[in-house]
């Protein structure tokens, strides 16, 4: 059965770890163009995050199936595996440790302390480490994959 569901759990891999990268991307490719913001501004701009919480759900599953590319690869293929799975982990260590609670001390962005630059700074810089880790974990299991 395992040979059966095997291409359907890489697809899902690929995908997952795809979608999961998505967000943090979009924070990347905003970044240039929030960065010169004044607190304001920042704080209007930083609303359009308002239900991007919804999409998280999608990190768990990335990291249950990243984990089962881990467990069954075997040979040049399980070195990869183990990297994706690693990385989308740490993804978590990232938002739990940097960007959960810079959401938490500004009410996810609705308001801005005196110190707003330099939390803004970690946010942002938070997200910019998720997206790498994302796409090493993307990157990743496309080479473990190809490597089976």
């Amino acid at each position: 059965m395992l040979g059966v569901m095997e291409p359907l759990l890489q697809l899902l891999a690929v995908v997952l770890t795809a979608l999961a990268l998505i967000p943090a991307a979009a924070h990347v490719l905003e970044l240039p163009n929030k960065l010169p913001l004044q607190r304001e501004e920042y704080l209007t701009v930083q609303q359009v995050y308002r239900g991007w919480n919804r999409i998280g759900f999608i990190v768990l599953p990335a990291i249950a199936v990243t984990m089962w590319l881990a467990i069954i690869s075997e040979g040049p293929a399980e070195a990869p595996a183990v990297v994706a799975f690693v990385a989308i982990l740490f993804t978590q260590v990232v938002f739990w440790g940097y960007t959960f609670p810079i959401n938490r001390l500004t009410h996810d962005w609705t308001e801005a302390p005196d110190n707003w630059e330099q939390l803004r700074d970690r946010w942002e810089i938070s997200h910019a480490a998720s997206a790498v880790l994302n796409f090493i974990a993307l990157v990743c299991v496309a080479v473990s994959i190809a490597l089976a």
